[in-house]
């Protein structure tokens, strides 16, 4: 990612904190749209979930100029979420939604620019962490805490 790039994402990311309960409300709304069959990867509090997502979101945007960093991290929450049962597949769909709660909540200042650099970040991070998944053997589904 450019440094550009980065500032892009990190910007328009502050203009998504106050508001987000309803950014994640509105990304698992439209992630299980897509993707009925990911409901069941999902069995606690979606509120609490949803805090973790946009904690989760905070650290990768905040991280983004530290890449050294972010990598191992990403790495370590992808393996960990063999366990829930997240497959390659997955990731996608997962941007797909993200993208389109950026797009929905950004209104007119989710430029083209914008848009380019949320996807460089999703797509750089996704292909991070699958490839972490690909790394070590699928985890028995009853290993799930």
């Amino acid at each position: 990612m450019t440094p550009e790039q980065i500032a892009l994402v990190q910007a328009s990311f502050e203009k998504v904190k106050p508001v987000a309960p309803q950014a994640a409300e509105i990304f698992y709304a439209r992630l299980f749209e897509l993707a009925p069959q990911v409901r069941g990867l999902f069995r606690g509090d979606m509120a609490e979930q949803g805090r973790k997502l946009m904690a989760m979101l905070a650290g990768v945007v905040g991280g983004l100029s530290r890449l050294d960093v972010l990598v191992p991290t990403a790495q370590q929450l992808a393996r960990r979420h063999v366990a829930y049962g997240a497959l390659p597949e997955h990731y996608p769909v997962v941007g797909q939604a993200l993208l389109e709660t950026l797009a929905k909540g950004l209104g007119e200042e989710f430029t083209p620019q914008v848009r380019q650099a949320w996807e460089t970040a999703y797509g750089t991070l996704s292909q991070v962490m699958i490839a972490a998944q690909q790394e070590q053997p699928p985890l028995a589904m009853s290993a799930r805490v």
